[in-house]
Order: structure tokens, then sequence, then C-alpha cells
């Protein structure tokens, strides 16, 4: 099972090279990947965690990153897809892509705050179909030479996309969500599904409905891998978290490699850099070779 570690662009860090910094030092650590998250207001549960301080976004964080890395993936944790235009989207994604060389991996969702998605320009009944179209448009304009789309919210044809992706497939969409609707998608659409904060016992129920949803869109369920983030501590109610002492960490942390899970993504759930970095080596140390 591989450790990714989060950028904690979502937890109010002042300084933002401390959160770039990030990227570097788990890249020396051996995480397999660093994740950045997404918001555009400091609304409901952001703003109960950090108020008015900096929630940083996450293309900007993990273009920065990439310059400062080398192997590490590059992965959003998660994009809400209706915060975005999927053709610009697709484009930036891509041109990231090209810079890294091919380490861009792309969690994405529907969202769940009412009042920001209205802002954005989506109604909050509409985030599911929009999500949707717009995974079919970021996947047609990664992989066909001639794109074009006719749906409910966008439609284009005759005209060339570029840059794509170094990979042909495109780059991996990671459905995140933990509702069953979110499983279908990530068993109709999905290069894999990413949940967070589920105990090991309800993820395994998951699971067990992803293959059956796979299955019955005609996949292999073994071509959708299962990530999950979880916190070290805190987090909103009802999650679960990892722990913060050595042995519940490494605990916690084979029971999900026992279900199937193929990588978490730690994050320590605060804005103070004196609790990040040292968690990042904790888990390093720690964690890491328990599960390799």
């Amino acid at each position: 099972m591989n450790i990714g570690f989060s950028l904690s662009n979502n937890q109010g860090l002042t300084n933002v090279q401390d959160v770039v910094s990030v990227a570097a030092r788990a890249e020396e650590l051996g995480y397999d990947s660093v994740w950045a998250s997404d918001h555009v207001f400091n609304v409901s549960y952001v703003y109960e965690r950090i108020g008015t301080r900096p929630y940083y976004d996450p293309l900007t964080i993990l273009t920065f990153a990439a310059a400062q890395t080398q192997r590490v993936i590059l992965g959003t944790s998660v994009l809400v897809l209706p915060y975005h235009n999927p053709m610009r989207l697709a484009k930036q994604a891509a041109t990231l892509d090209q810079l890294s060389g091919g380490r861009v991996a792309l969690g994405v969702g529907v969202g769940v705050i009412d009042t920001e998605l209205e802002a954005m320009g989506v109604p909050f009944a509409e985030r599911g179909p929009y999500t949707d179209e717009s995974i079919d448009i970021m996947k047609t304009l990664w992989c066909d030479d001639d794109p074009r789309h006719n749906g409910r919210f966008f439609q284009f044809e005759g005209m060339a996309f570029s840059p794509r992706p170094v990979r042909a497939e495109g780059i991996p969409l990671i459905i995140g969500g933990t509702s069953r609707a979110a499983i279908r998608r990530a068993a109709r659409h999905g290069d894999g599904w990413h949940p967070t904060a589920m105990p090991p016992e309800d993820l395994a129920q998951g699971i067990r409905y992803l293959h059956e949803q796979a299955e019955r869109a005609d996949r292999d369920p073994d071509t959708i891998p299962v990530s999950v983030s979880v916190p070290l501590q805190g987090g909103r109610p009802g999650r679960f978290a990892l722990g913060t002492e050595p042995a519940e960490m490494r605990a916690n942390a084979r029971a999900y490699a026992d279900i199937g899970v193929s990588r978490i993504v730690v994050s320590p759930y605060s804005g103070d850099p004196e609790v990040v970095f040292p968690a990042m080596e904790t888990v390093a140390a720690e964690v890491m070779p328990a599960v390799a």
C-alpha cells in the first residue's frame, strides 16, 4: 500500500511557502504522492476550521510543487467539479501534466456546500449531472482527435484541443465521495474511488458495492483502485482518524491494507507547521515500513 501526504493547503497555513515545502520533504521521505484540496470560499465547515485564514488554490499549489519535485504524484483530494469550467480545467490539468512529466491525478467530486455551489453558478440539485458531463468532456478533450460534445450544459465541435496529457489514455480521474451515488460514478467513469475518513469496516462495505456496480457496468473491479484520505486527528464529527500514536497509526493503516486499499492520503489536519512537518516524519518512520 502506498502512502500520500496532504499539502495542507486547506488548513490555514499563513505562510504559503510552508505549503509547497511539504511537497519536497514528502518526496525526500518516500511518500508516493502529495495532494491538495479545493474550496473557493471559507464557508460552512471550512470557516469553522480556519476562519478567514488562507485556503490556497490547489492547481496553483500543485504547479509550484511540480517544480520542486521529480517523482511524487500530484493529486487533488478532491476538486469540486461544479466549481470549474471543464474545458478550462482540462487544459490546466493537461498543462500541469506536461510540466510534471505525467504525474497528475485528479480526484474529483460533486461538492456538498449548497451556498458555495450556488455562488459558483451550479444549483445544488444539478451538481451530479454537471459532474458527470464534466468528466465526459475532459476525457473527450484529452483522448479524441476530433473532440465534440453535445450535452445539457456544454456543446462544442470543430475545434482542436491542446495540449494533450502525457499519457494517451489521459489523466486519471479518481472519484471522491462516500455516498452510493459517488460509488456508482466511480464504477461507471472512474479510474479509482477516493472517499474521505471512512472507517475500515465501512469502507470494506463500500468496496463490495463498488465491485458489484463495476461488474454491472461491464468493468473489471480490479481496474478501479481504492484510496482513502484520512486525518491523523480531529476532523469533522463522525469521521475516522488514523491516530496520533505510532501503534494506533500502524494498526489502522494495516486495517486499510487488509481490505484492499491501495493508498492512504494522510492529513495532519493542522495549520501549524510545528505539527505538519513532525507528523510527516512520524508517518514516514512508523507507518510506511509497516505497510510497504
